[in-house]
């Protein structure tokens, strides 16, 4: 591959708000596809307003999900701005992504049906909250109800605790980036019929697939999964511990690994004691195994534990905090956090590189309706 931007040259018409479509359009924007973010005047996205806190006026979040798109404005109350957009898509448009509420894209003219109509080599990615058939079709939703509707936060937190959000928007993104896997699948069937279509997402969905595991136990006639905090439910020790100075996760994922966990801690007969002989043993005994763990880290600092965990070659890994995590040696190396081509901002680069090379950081989000003259006037 010769290029990060596999996908230059294809042009994205973004009717999103939020965070689920315009995630998926910053991924497809990272891939070197022009992005057409459509606002509605004056305010724009509602994550514009998102704080604080706020970089020159501006939600952060926004900045983190737009970066890299132009931004033109449509008032899609008014027919002949309506129309414009419409025209716009027709005759330059590769890809729709719309999270717009169910619905109104098909009311405005703007559904799959009649811009496929209009341009069968379309791809058009329908985000909706709970899918595009059933009874709660028409409902609309966001991140925290479908973590809540789909089970996730069922299995989040600590038993006989209030139930807690995952703390980032997973639903939304996760299913930005299933929108562009549908996508990026639409265009390779593309290329050989020369037929676009529709590619249907919800969040819903995405939160029923990330408890793929969870639903796996239960209709595998195990007990209604539960919560378990940092730990998991099937492994042990697989969670974090208490040092010192804070908290270490430590991943005993088989016999041989607990084996080394029992060295380092100076506790060579745990590997043979019957309660914590075999994973089984030791996952019903997790309460008793974690409480022998935690009386021993707990009397040094993590840096000591680490150290000598690595050194016995067992997975661990301390509960560092933004700031920690961005300045860690390993994620500069890695160059994950960008800088602004002014230098003006650093945000989270995309997870993968091709060939070596990771997606620039070409631009920061645009201000409302920057784009306007360019993008409407090459159709005038």
């Amino acid at each position: 591959m010769t290029s990060c931007s596999p996908l230059s040259g294809i042009r994205v018409f973004e009717l999103g708000a939020s965070v689920a479509a315009p995630y998926g359009a910053w991924v497809l924007a990272q891939l070197g596809a022009e992005v057409i973010k459509v606002e509605k005047p004056i305010d724009g996205d509602d994550a514009r307003h998102w704080g604080p806190p706020f970089w020159q006026g501006t939600g952060a979040m926004f900045h983190a999900l737009n970066r890299d798109k132009k931004s033109v404005t449509v008032n899609l109350r008014d027919e002949n701005e309506c129309r414009q957009l419409l025209d716009a898509i027709i005759q330059t448009g590769d890809i729709v992504i719309q999270n717009m509420r169910p619905g109104k894209a098909v009311e405005l003219g703007l559904g799959p049906k009649d811009l496929l109509l209009k341009k069968p080599s379309l791809i058009y990615a329908n985000f909706g909250a709970f899918g595009h058939t059933g009874p709660y079709k028409a409902r609309p939703g966001y991140d925290p109800l479908m973590q809540a509707f789909g089970g996730l936060m069922s299995v989040t937190g600590e038993e006989g605790r209030p139930p807690v959000r995952v703390g980032t928007s997973i639903i939304d993104m996760g299913t930005g980036m299933w929108s562009v896997i549908g996508i990026v699948s639409a265009l390779r069937e593309r290329d050989v019929t020369g037929e676009g279509g529709v590619v249907d997402l919800s969040l819903y969905e995405t939160s029923i697939a990330w408890m793929t595991a969870h639903t796996a136990a239960y209709h595998s006639g195990g007990d209604m999964p539960s919560r378990y905090g940092s730990g998991m439910r099937t492994i042990a020790p697989y969670e974090a511990y208490e040092c010192k100075d804070g908290f270490l996760v430590i991943a005993g994922a088989n016999n041989s690994l607990f084996e080394k966990i029992s060295c380092a801690l100076a506790c060579p007969g745990w590997a043979k004691d019957t309660r914590f002989k075999t994973n089984p043993d030791r996952v019903k005994n997790r309460d008793t195994l974690n409480t022998l763990i935690t009386d021993i880290l707990i009397k040094k600092p993590r840096t000591h534990w680490q150290a000598i965990l690595d050194d016995k070659g067992v997975p661990n890994a301390p509960i560092q905090n933004t700031g920690e995590m961005s300045q860690h040696l390993q994620t500069q190396a890695l160059g994950m956090i960008q800088e602004a081509p002014d230098q003006s901002i650093k945000l989270t680069g995309m997870p993968l590189s091709f060939d070596g090379e990771r997606p620039p950081f070409r631009s920061t989000a645009p201000e409302i309706g920057e784009h306007n003259n360019e993008i409407f006037g090459e159709n005038e």
